[in-house]
């Protein structure tokens, strides 16, 4: 069963004009380490934090409460599997919304898809909930 959907449009020459004017202040603030390693190795790094930027927002509406209700930009940050699929990981105030929305007797997984054309970046996200099956109950 899906427990929340949520998208995010972002301009990547606004997030470049951020990181131009706010620098390490901005990056400290919203994105993980893992995600500024990640988007310093990359060619099109303003694209590379839109992207995330994007997902922590569409993510922060699938959970139901938008950027509010003490939700930390880095409760969700954004990795990529060996695949290239990118996976989110829920921390602080953002997984204990997530358990909080889980039915009992089900597990979430949280799908996330990134997409850019410039000057766009743009996230989905969707929240499904999964029986667990008997021998993990």
């Amino acid at each position: 069963m899906i427990l929340g959907i949520g998208t995010d449009l972002a301009n990547i020459d606004r997030i470049a004009a951020t990181l131009d004017r706010f620098g390490d202040r901005f990056l400290n603030r919203v994105f993980t380490e893992t995600e500024r390693r990640k988007a310093e190795r990359r060619k099109d790094r303003a694209g590379t934090y839109a992207k995330r930027w994007a997902a922590k927002e569409a993510c922060s509406k699938a959970l139901g409460t938008g950027l509010r209700m003490g939700i930390s930009w880095k409760d969700m940050a954004v990795s990529n599997l060996r695949t290239g699929q990118p996976v989110m990981h829920l921390t602080g105030w953002a997984a204990e919304r997530l358990a909080a929305i889980t039915p009992p007797g089900h597990e979430a997984v949280v799908h996330v898809s990134l997409t850019d054309d410039h000057p766009w970046a743009q996230a989905f996200v969707v929240i499904e909930a999964r029986p667990r099956s008997a021998k993990e109950t």
